[in-house]
Parts: structure tokens; C-alpha cells; sequence
């Protein structure tokens, strides 16, 4: 597994998954969910990998234990949620930006995450000035973080029917950020990854299709 180590500003050593040429026109830093870097991130940086970026995933769950990849039952979740708590966002700010630094040099970077990793896409935006583009997927936690201004374009995507991210909290952020770019689809939480039973293919091929072409304006 091309695996690489990366160091924080803190001095925090953590791994990274690295896929695509490192002499791609464009980067993307890949945010895991509350999963860890699993099988599905994995994939996920190897599908953006072929569509021509850079891509690297860090490993979050660095800061508690290393090594951390968790499935999608009942048990995961939980577990994951409880590891998610227990790591500061500001130190996952950190986390991102040392895996932008360890992309290719003087290409534009994007940031797109999923589920907590949309949240972080979020938190790169507007937290750092390290990216030219954000794109998150069913971020639970930006809603709380609305006010907060983007530095750069942001496109969000979110379920309908997704118990995690009432349809109140999307029409918040709507209504505190007009010029983000806000997508809903039919589906639920987790919509976009193909080994959940929330899949739906169609949607995720359409939100795909959709990130795709906000980084290729972006970038």
C-alpha cells in the first residue's frame, strides 16, 4: 500500500495514503469519515487518482492510535464517534495542511471530504488558506460552523433523508453562506460510499460528477 509519513506543525507524525501522479496538474487532499483511512478512502483517492490528481488521505486517527480502519456496522460507528471525539479540530487542521504541503509544488489544491471529513473540507476553507477549492460531503458538523467565512470556492453536498443533517440545518447554511454552492439528494447519510447500505448509486454518481467538475473550474 503506497503509504507515506507525514509531520504536522505540532511535530505530530502521522500516515498518509498517496495515490496518482506526482506530476499531475492538479492535488487533492482526500478527508476520511469517522472510518479511518479504510478500503473505501482508499478507493476514493484511487478514483480521483485516474481522473488525473494528486491525491493524498492523512490518517486523522493518528492522533489516538495508529493503524485505526473501521467497517460500517453498528460497532464502527460507535466507535468511530467515540475516536472522532476525542481529537481536537484544530489539530486535524493541522493534519490536512501537512498533507497539502506534501503535494506536488505549484499545482492548485483542493480538499474534498466525506461524513467528518466533510466538516474538515469545511474547517480547510475557512480556517487555512491552503486550498484553491472545497468540496464536502454530508459534513455534520457545518452547520455549527456556518458564520465562518470560505476562503476559497466550497460546494457541499447533502441527503434528503440523512438523520444526522436535518434538511433545517442545510437551509441554515444556505441561508448564512449564498455563495457556497449547496447540492441535496434523495439519498441518506453516507449516500456516496458504495460498501454502506446507504449507497445510491445514482446520487453519488451525480454528486461525483458534480465535484469533478467544481475542481476542474477551481483548479
Amino acid at each position: 500500500m503506497p503509504t507515506i509519513s507525514l509531520t504536522a506543525a505540532d511535530g505530530h507524525r502521522l500516515t498518509a495514503y498517496r495515490a496518482g501522479p506526482q506530476d499531475a496538474p492538479r492535488a487533492l487532499v482526500v478527508v476520511q469519515e469517522i472510518f479511518g483511512v479504510n478500503r473505501h478512502i482508499r478507493s476514493v483517492c484511487d478514483r480521483f487518482a485516474a481522473e488525473g490528481y494528486a491525491v493524498i488521505a492523512p490518517a486523522l486517527f493518528d492522533r489516538v492510535g495508529v493503524g485505526i480502519e473501521l467497517g460500517y456496522e453498528a460497532a464502527d460507528v460507535a466507535q468511530g464517534r467515540e475516536l472522532r471525539g476525542r481529537i481536537d479540530p484544530g489539530l486535524t487542521v493541522l493534519d490536512v495542511l501537512a498533507a497539502a504541503a506534501a503535494l506536488p509544488r505549484g499545482v492548485k489544491r483542493g480538499i474534498v471530504g466525506y461524513c467528518w471529513g466533510g466538516t474538515v473540507a469545511w474547517h480547510g476553507a475557512t480556517r487555512t488558506s491552503a486550498f484553491a477549492a472545497a468540496s464536502g460531503w454530508y459534513g455534520g458538523g457545518i452547520a455549527a460552523a456556518k458564520e465562518e467565512q470560505p476562503r476559497c470556492p466550497v460546494q457541499l453536498h447533502f441527503g434528503e433523508t440523512d438523520a444526522s443533517i436535518p434538511m433545517a440545518d442545510v437551509e441554515a447554511i444556505r441561508a448564512a453562506q449564498p455563495g457556497v454552492e449547496v447540492h441535496v439528494y434523495g439519498g441518506g447519510h453516507g449516500f456516496g460510499c458504495d460498501e454502506r447500505g446507504s449507497f445510491v448509486e445514482a446520487d453519488y454518481r451525480l454528486a461525483q460528477r458534480r465535484t469533478l467538475e467544481f475542481f476542474a473550474r477551481h483548479l
